[in-house]
């Protein structure tokens, strides 16, 4: 006698028997977009607080030489802050005096730089003729305090001021130069005090701008937003624009758009990309720095 026992369906089997024997899926379109804008909320909150690292990375920056002057005729020029003491280092021109006062070249070095790594900037400037002040960034090399766009600009009108009293200094002949992260910050000081001519290389249009094009991020987010297009808006000086063709950092876009937006420019396209600017054509650069000097009577005419 065998038992004959017909078995029972469940409750999920008839369920997945409605269901033509598949199971539900549980993918849910409004679930992946939640999550989506949650992770993109996390990254710009991470990107708000750790911008100050992420705009001036002093912790990758070299260590400053054993010298504290770029030679023995540099001035360490100082400022008191709470956290301690802001340099900028003053070399004046071969030959200049308070009977023949030269040009001054004020320049801004890169985000990843100090001014210990501009010695062929200021060799190159030395050679022209020209007294050299180069700030070094809160936080950067030998200076104390914290970064930040508003500080970097304070202290450079500050330097700028002990420069323009020595007697050596031509006072009607400044120029501001400033490079990739450094040409924000140059442009901002052009705004509040007007040099006779400016220099920008590699530089970008702003930070906001480069911000959310190569990382997304709102421009409202950043605090530092070294709006170099508005100020040349509005700034009327002679300017060479330099930028490298190959740059894969600050793209030469930037360049030509500033080009475009500025009133009294012209641009310089040099077959270089970021980091080796200006790479091999370096006597074009001088060459090119020398000729806009002259254009403007910064220097005196070879011709």
């Amino acid at each position: 006698m065998t038992d004959d026992k017909t078995p029972t369906s469940t409750s999920a089997d008839a369920g997945d028997a409605a269901a033509g024997g598949k199971k539900r899926s549980r993918y849910s379109p409004v679930r992946l977009i939640r999550n989506i804008v949650a992770i993109y909320l996390v990254y710009c909150a991470i990107v708000f607080f750790a911008q100050r690292w992420l705009i001036f990375p002093d912790w990758i920056t070299p260590e400053p030489t054993a010298e504290e002057k770029y030679d023995a005729t540099t001035t360490v020029l100082t400022r008191d802050i709470d956290d301690g003491k802001v340099i900028a280092w003053f070399i004046p021109a071969p030959g200049a005096s308070a009977e023949r006062p030269r040009p001054l070249v004020m320049f801004f070095h890169g985000n990843a730089e100090i001014i210990d790594t501009q010695e062929d900037r200021i060799a190159g400037y030395r050679a022209l003729g020209c007294n050299v002040l180069i700030p070094e960034y809160r936080g950067y090399g030998r200076s104390a305090g914290q970064p930040s766009q508003d500080a970097l600009v304070d202290d450079a009108l500050y330097f700028l001021d002990l420069a323009l009293k020595r007697p050596e200094v031509d006072g009607d002949r400044v120029v501001i130069h400033g490079r990739s992260m450094g040409g924000g910050i140059a442009a901002q000081v052009a705004a509040r005090h007007k040099p006779n001519a400016l220099i920008l290389g590699s530089t970008f249009t702003s930070m906001r701008t480069l911000g959310a094009r190569k990382a997304l991020v709102p421009g409202f987010l950043v605090r530092h937003p070294m709006d170099t297009a508005a100020v040349l808006q509005d700034l009327d000086v002679p300017l060479i624009i330099f930028h490298g063709s190959q740059d894969n950092i600050v793209s030469v876009e930037y360049g030509r758009e500033l080009n475009r937006i500025a009133r009294n420019s012209r641009l310089v396209e040099l077959n270089c990309s970021h980091n080796d600017f200006p790479g091999d054509e370096d006597d074009r650069y001088w060459s090119e720095i020398r000729t806009f000097l002259e254009d403007n009577h910064i220097l005196p005419s070879r011709r």
